[in-house]
């Protein structure tokens, strides 16, 4: 069993690596804690360092799974550097009330791999709705079926 969840990436803030701004080609990656499944955005290759994607990416996070992670990435001459990695976890995305369809717009912290703080990632969560399909034919239990009436004792009130 899973839960499906529609996630766009909106933007981050000041992207930095070693103190220095990112130019150009940007892009994030997610996947869950409980599945090598793996989602990458486009890269954004005017952003600067505050790129903008406003890409949705729908994942079927399982229900043992403890957080998503986000990881911003981007493509440089010697090949494809991190920025930064957040970790949300998963109860603060269905922790509480939150009903089925409504959009959360959260905002997390980057940490680079020093450990170190490194700007923000702005995205919006959405818990999907499963589709419910109707049977298009209701077919009988059983062949000998009969209109009649039926009655029954719970059987702890024997």
């Amino acid at each position: 069993m899973s839960k499906s969840l529609e996630i766009t990436i909106l933007s981050a803030e000041d992207l930095r690596v070693n103190e220095k701004s990112i130019k150009k080609n940007a892009f994030v990656t997610l996947k869950t804690d409980a599945s090598s499944a793996m989602r990458t955005t486009k890269m954004d290759v005017d952003g600067g360092n505050y790129p903008t994607w406003n890409e949705k990416v729908i994942m079927d996070v399982p229900l043992h799974a403890s957080f998503i992670t986000l990881e911003v990435n981007y493509k440089a001459m010697m090949g494809i550097n991190s920025v930064g990695i957040s970790r949300i976890r998963i109860s603060d995305i269905l922790g509480g009330y939150v009903s089925q369809n409504q959009v959360q717009f959260l905002s997390y912290r980057l940490w680079d791999r020093k450990v170190k703080r490194n700007e923000v990632i702005n995205f919006s969560v959405r818990v999907k709705m499963p589709v419910i399909s109707l049977a298009k034919e209701l077919l009988p239990a059983a062949k000998n079926s009969s209109n009649a009436v039926v009655t029954g004792i719970p059987v702890n009130w024997i």
